[in-house]
């Protein structure tokens, strides 16, 4: 359809660690929005990437012996790999290291240079190395601390080139108060709007102390600040400012899609830079809130930092896509639990939509030889207010969709998954069955297909790969993802289609196996931690209140019902103590007792299958998970002796 066009962006991603649960939640947001505005008719451009310059990068390459380009070469494979796994659509990935971007970063600072808005002088601040970003003296406190992340920060002075973000100030506030719903959710509306109104600086875009970046055309002593660099993606993918007519297309339709924190530069140093270049600023920017995890903040030093991998390896791909979209509101803040996640498994996946499926099929199989009948037949007033509630939820189903309230427009398809499970039970189609009631029979069945099919297109952009399962099962010909929701209308089932009752959707999950499996998962997690994992730095007072001491295994034995667990213990010379470990798939008890191990003695305790562990042996395990070793001493010592 001529002019429908949408074009939808993640932020591009930092490449300084692997995907976490942040990233999955994003680009699945933006993935159900893609999908969504397809099945609308939209034209979707579709971007996500990987953000590849700044200091951050060349420390972390530094300090594993490669160049700045093998370290981003090697980690950005990660991303892809997950946007493959979770089913992302996307329809460009972005590199900032691409020579197109940095074309196009350069093309953009010459032209703002030559028309007077970019400058050079001298800046001094404190500056945040891990975030690469100065901070004014009003937000950083008396102890000098990033704001953002809580490190020391650092007093810099250096030659700079500066874009003039003060003369935008009054033309972005005329844009955002005539255009309100430009940033989403309302209290991220008024966050900028204060911010801008108290007054914009002009922004230091460049950076001499810094040597992996684009470099700065006509200067090469500076390289472009990263986040000038990163933010020009969007136009990058867009075919700026080559490809006038893909331009004029789909730029005035972009939505940005991020998390909370990133929103003044998406904001404010973007939209200001788009107006320098003529351009409109986006039409939407939606920023979502922060999850933690079982109410506690995310971080690798806890180790409770949730890999999206594990997640949809564990529960499946489409389980997990939809508990990030359905748990909490999209913008909002929210606590990520595997407990919740099984629990919305067993529930709405299981209960709900996979129970609606399976009793269906089953009295088609039963009862119509696998063939789903007909509508014509006694129709009754309970049928016509499922098609009309069918309806009427898609109506208000794409609703909430075009505000991203993704929620909310999946409660209101389970109201309608609900409503028809009660349905089964108020028309009893087994009892009509049983008496050969056909004329009855086949309006009710043929209900139920109409309401899976319904439903099925409806809860396709969130989880594509089951909706496909369900227009298998039906009988049903094509692709969910590809319908047109203009086009989905009550009694388009092909006459005769056969039915296809396979393997359910959704088994159940026994919480108390499941409770079993999770806790020899963290035991293991406990005993053999990333050995890449250092992104959380400690100082020395932190790591001197762990205390390690030297331990003698006395006896090992394994623990009931855990395969993976075992009892071990310990003399510590002071005192005799137990501990838990998963490693009983890498060595035997024999090997085990009479080694002199390192132990971290106060732990917390924790109670793993009724066993209380009181410390935490150290190990160091391969990438592939084959292969143990456990941290010793270089010559017998005596136990409890300490370790610095």
């Amino acid at each position: 359809m001529p002019g429908k066009n949408f074009y939808i962006t993640t932020p591009i991603y930092y490449v300084n660690d692997v995907p976490h649960i942040g990233h999955a939640y994003t680009t699945i947001a933006s993935d159900v929005m893609a999908r969504y505005k397809r099945m609308c008719g939209f034209d979707v451009m579709f971007s996500t990437g990987t953000d590849e310059h700044g200091q951050k990068i060349q420390q972390a390459a530094d300090q594993r012996n490669m160049t700045a380009q093998q370290l981003v070469d090697s980690v950005m494979v990660n991303f892809k790999n997950l946007w493959k796994e979770l089913e992302i659509t996307n329809t460009d990935f972005v590199r900032t290291t691409e020579a197109r971007h940095e074309r196009v970063v350069q093309y953009i600072f010459s032209r703002l240079m030559e028309q007077g808005d970019i400058y050079k002088g001298s800046y001094e601040g404190w500056y945040c190395v891990p975030c690469e970003t100065y901070f004014p003296e009003s937000q950083i406190g008396g102890e000098k601390l990033c704001p953002d992340c809580g490190r020391p920060l650092q007093n810099m002075t250096e030659e700079s080139y500066f874009f003039r973000m003060s003369k935008y100030e009054r033309p972005l506030l005329d844009y955002y108060e005539k255009n309100p719903g430009a940033i989403l959710p309302q209290p991220r509306y008024n966050e900028v709007l204060s911010f801008i109104r108290s007054g914009l600086r002009d922004q230091s875009i460049s950076r001499t102390s810094v040597s992996w970046g684009v470099p700065l055309p006509g200067d090469e002593r500076h390289v472009i600040y990263v986040w000038f660099d990163a933010l020009i993606n969007y136009l990058t993918v867009c075919g700026y400012p080559d490809n006038e007519e893909l331009v004029e297309k789909y730029w005035p339709t972009v939505n940005h899609i991020m998390a909370k924190d990133i929103i003044r530069f998406h904001c404010i140093v973007w939209p200001a830079m788009l107006l320098a270049l003529g351009l409109n600023p986006p039409a939407k920017v939606f920023s979502h809130g922060w999850w933690t995890v079982e109410g506690e903040k995310m971080s690798k030093s806890r180790g409770n930092v949730v890999d999206p991998f594990e997640m949809a390896a564990l529960y499946g791909v489409d389980a997990f896509r939809y508990f990030l979209m359905r748990e909490i509101p999209f913008g909002s803040d929210g606590d990520f639990s595997e407990r919740a996640l099984v629990g919305r498994i067993n529930s709405d996946l299981a209960n709900d939509q996979g129970n609606l499926l399976n009793r269906t099929l089953q009295m088609i199989d039963n009862f119509t030889g696998g063939v789903v009948p007909s509508h014509s037949g006694t129709e009754e007033d309970l049928d016509r207010e499922i098609r009309a509630m069918a309806l009427a939820t898609l109506d208000s189903y794409r609703a909430r969709m075009d505000s991203y309230a993704f929620d909310e427009a999946l409660k209101e398809v389970w109201t309608l998954i609900r409503r028809a499970n009660k349905y089964i039970d108020e028309t009893m189609p087994w009892k009509l069955g049983k008496e050969g009631n056909l004329e009855r029979l086949g309006p009710v069945l043929n209900t139920l297909c109409e309401t899976l099919r319904f439903t099925a297109a409806m809860v396709s952009p969130f989880m594509p790969a089951t909706a496909r399962k369900i227009f298998d099962q039906l009988g049903l010909s094509g692709d969910p993802t590809e319908l047109l929701l203009d086009e989905l209308e009550w009694g388009q089932i092909p006459e005769g289609s056969r039915v296809s009752k396979k393997a359910v959707l959704f088994p159940r999950i026994d919480l108390k196996e499941w409770e079993k499996q999770k806790a020899e998962r963290d035991a293991r997690k406990g005993a053999t931690p990333d050995p890449g994992d250092h992104e959380d730095e400690v100082s020395i007072d932190d790591f001197k209140k762990i205390e390690l001491r030297v331990a003698r295994v006395v006896k090992v034995e394994p623990v009931p019902k855990a395969d993976k667990l075992y009892r071990m213990d310990l003399d510590l010379g002071y005192e005799r103590r137990t501990i838990v470990s998963g490693i009983r798939e890498f060595r035997t008890p024999e090997e085990l007792e009479g080694r002199q191990i390192i132990v971290i003695c106060n732990l917390k305790p924790a109670s793993l299958r009724g066993v209380v562990s009181n410390g935490m042996l150290l190990a160091a395990e391969t990438a592939d998970g084959k292969s143990l070793a456990l941290l010793t001493v270089d010559q017998e010592i005596a136990p409890g002796s300490r370790v610095h």
